[in-house]
């Protein structure tokens, strides 16, 4: 019971991330009120346990989950209501307009590729993030882990911008973070989420071979 209440935000946000990532397998839009709800307990979780670039990546991630879930649901076809009769419902049916009903797959953002024009500047800004970040760690902040904590969060910042444009090599930059982000959280001591983090590398693979079965599926 004490290891529990020493960790339950540990816990809460391992239970939180794990909804999370099977909803983003899924390309589920409600992935992102979930992601809303891990990263608001995550601001207290990384303070606390002084992961403060963590911590501070979390409030761009509130405001980009926001941003995800009007990106993935701007796209959607809102359908008239069918108890509603129009003008154009009354004309005999020789004179209407044969509009056919939109298909389902293009009610959301499709999944697409990366834009290779956009690599070489992403990449330069991840450098620069990481950097900055770095030198905030070292000079404002007692952080013992300034490198990974640093780069995890420069290579998120980009992340979680490529999935709210449904980019589907959103994934590789996941794997990437997750494996350092796994390491990093059980030397922090924070067991459930490093155990989280881990099994992200697994489904991340799954999710991008998935993702690429869509997209094609979308495309056809």
């Amino acid at each position: 019971m004490e290891f529990i209440t020493a960790h339950w935000l540990d816990i809460l946000t391992t239970i939180l991330g794990l909804a999370y990532i099977l909803l983003e397998y899924r390309a589920s839009i409600w992935m992102w009120a979930v992601g809303f709800a891990m990263q608001a307990f995550g601001i207290v979780l990384y303070y606390q346990k002084g992961l403060y670039a963590d911590c501070g990546m979390e409030f761009y991630y509130l405001s980009v989950t926001i941003y995800g879930w009007w990106k993935w649901g701007a796209a959607r076809i809102i359908s008239p209501d069918k108890n509603t009769t129009t003008a154009e419902d009354r004309k005999p049916d020789a004179t209407k307009r044969q509009t056919p009903p939109p298909s389902e797959e293009h009610r959301e953002v499709p999944i697409r590729h990366f834009p290779r024009r956009l690599v070489l500047p992403w990449l330069m800004t991840i450098a620069a993030l990481w950097a900055i970040i770095f030198w905030i760690l070292v000079t404002f902040t007692n952080s013992n882990v300034p490198l990974a904590d640093s780069f995890t969060t420069a290579l998120s910042l980009v992340g979680i911008w490529a999935l709210a444009h449904k980019y589907l090599e959103q994934w590789f930059i996941w794997i990437a973070v997750d494996v350092v982000t796994s390491i990093l959280y059980f030397y922090k001591d924070i067991p459930f989420k490093a155990s989280l983090y881990a099994l992200y590398v697994v489904i991340a693979i799954f999710g991008y071979l998935k993702w690429r079965r869509m997209m094609k599926t979308e495309r056809a």
